[in-house]
């Protein structure tokens, strides 16, 4: 590396080296322009703090899951004179995380104690599948566990007798429906609030930084909603079980019970696109209670008895 007044000075190597990027890759960032070119000097190629700076922001995005050509219409934009910190402190916020726990280690001997003390390697694949579980490179007698609350609840729920099978069923059925309230939750304020921030381009430096600081303050705004609803719920459905159970009430007869299936995003997406999102579960019990009686039709026509010919008198 060459020290200059100006600021330090990298051949391709040194860059390669202080930014963790490969010589190939750096030079096949410049041909495809996400990466300035150097300043020749001489018959050297220098690099400056500049291109370190943009090679570790290209890794970070990279990171998150943004493709070059996404990366590219950004730092076009920044070059352009619009700003990229705004939009970059956005995408930090938007993919932090959304809880205040912290991942801890948990290793094979501790999680088969917690679970009744004999191993279950079927049960701790389904956990690695859920997420609950991940595997750490090179341990495999150590696990990560993301959310040390929600393993934390399975094992509440298996000392109190409920089998490990039925937890795991339990959780991709709520999983489900958690996800569409957090769609249905983010459609509402995209449109309601952020919508004037989602164009057909980038926004700007500062529309970035205040569309950031609004997804830091609604961000817990989901959870104390569904937090408080959960709450008047489950009290409404327990106390109405208690007195069941205790012979106060008897259920009506002709009540109709209910139970929650999960339906594909999309395809809430298209019925509350058509009838709206207040009638769309209306609409989709209708539709099956249509489909049933259609399909009880049809088995009827096709068992009809057989009638005699009568002939017409003449």
């Amino acid at each position: 590396m060459i020290e200059e007044s100006a600021g330090a000075a990298y051949r391709i190597e040194d860059l390669a080296h202080r930014s963790g990027a490969t010589v190939r890759t750096i030079r096949a960032y410049q041909d495809r322009g996400l990466l300035p070119r150097p300043e020749r000097r001489g018959r050297a190629n220098l690099y400056a703090d500049t291109h370190l700076a943009r090679l570790r922001q290209i890794a970070d995005l990279l990171d998150r899951g943004y493709t070059l050509a996404s990366i590219k219409e950004l730092l076009e934009a920044w070059d352009a004179g619009r700003g990229l910190g705004g939009v970059l402190g956005l995408v930090a916020e938007v993919h932090g995380p959304w809880t205040d726990e912290e991942a801890v280690r948990i290793s094979r001997a501790e999680l088969d104690e917690r679970f009744g003390g004999h191993p279950d390697d079927a049960a701790v694949a389904e956990a690695i599948e859920l997420g609950v579980l991940e595997r750490i490179p090179g341990q495999d007698d150590t696990f990560l566990v993301p959310s040390p609350q929600e393993l934390a609840v399975a094992a509440e729920l298996y000392e109190a007798g409920v089998p490990l099978s039925a937890i795991s069923s339990h959780l991709r059925e709520l999983r489900g429906q958690v996800e569409h309230i957090a769609s249905r939750f983010l459609e509402f304020t995209a449109e309601h609030v952020f919508a004037r921030y989602l164009g057909e381009h980038p926004p700007t430096d500062s529309d970035a930084t205040e569309a950031a600081a609004l997804v830091r303050r609604l961000r817990p705004l989901a959870r104390q909603t569904v937090d408080a609803e959960l709450a008047r719920a489950m009290q409404l459905f327990a106390h109405r079980q208690l007195r069941r159970h205790l012979g106060v009430e008897k259920p009506r007869a002709d009540a109709e019970e209910t139970r929650t299936v999960a339906v594909p995003a999309a395809t809430m997406t298209a019925v509350e696109g058509l009838v709206g999102a207040e009638h769309a579960a209306e609409f989709i019990a209708l539709a099956a209670e249509r489909e049933v009686r259609a399909r009880a039709l049809d088995a009827l026509a096709a068992h009809r008895p057989q009638t005699a010919e009568v002939d017409e008198p003449s």
